[in-house]
């Protein structure tokens, strides 16, 4: 299934998606209102796309004027399509970094610092809380993290971040963080 990223620099350009059923792609009208949301806090933010699938979300903040990407995706099929997708857009790889490991496995060697806005959309049969708890500790003060659940599941509030707002989009749902700023 083939993704078109929505505005900016890359706006109507199709991606490739996924291409494994171990991901769940966001939908373009949830990615669409996600953005129309966020749209202010993304030019110059350094962005983390974590659980990435096609990398769809990190790929769209570079469109809109992020200064960095760094995906995160442990899936060798996806991690390709990722790859592929940021050589067809032809983006320089100093704005673009694909992790090709595990989200917890990252984390417990990362030194890559902090982030302005952090994208987790991990699969719906395994939220992996603990680690979406850790990855919110890589917000700047005043960052924020969106987290795509299924609409179902209860929204984690122990994060050590503040629940800001909360959308329902059919059987998927969006919650955004902020970091306190301390």
């Amino acid at each position: 299934m083939n993704v078109r990223l929505i505005s900016g620099t890359y706006g109507g350009r199709v991606i490739e998606g996924s291409g494994t059923d171990r991901t769940h792609p966001m939908s373009e009208r949830m990615r669409s209102s996600l953005f129309n949301i966020v749209g202010d806090e993304i030019e110059g933010a350094r962005v983390l796309d974590v659980f990435a699938g096609s990398g769809a979300l990190g790929l769209e903040a570079l469109s809109r004027g992020a200064e960095s990407a760094t995906f995160i995706e442990r899936d060798r099929v996806a991690q390709k399509i990722i790859d592929a997708n940021i050589t067809t857009l032809k983006i320089d790889k100093t704005k673009a970094k694909l992790v090709k490991a595990p989200a917890a496995s990252w984390l417990r060697t990362t030194d890559a610092g902090q982030f302005d806005i952090i994208f987790v959309d991990p699969p719906y049969h395994d939220l992996q809380l603990s680690t979406v708890a850790k990855i919110s500790g890589l917000l700047k003060p005043n960052g924020l993290m969106v987290l795509s659940y299924p609409d179902k599941a209860e929204v984690p509030t122990e994060l050590g971040v503040v629940v800001v707002d909360n959308r329902s989009y059919g059987n998927a749902a969006l919650a955004f963080y902020r970091k306190e700023d301390v």
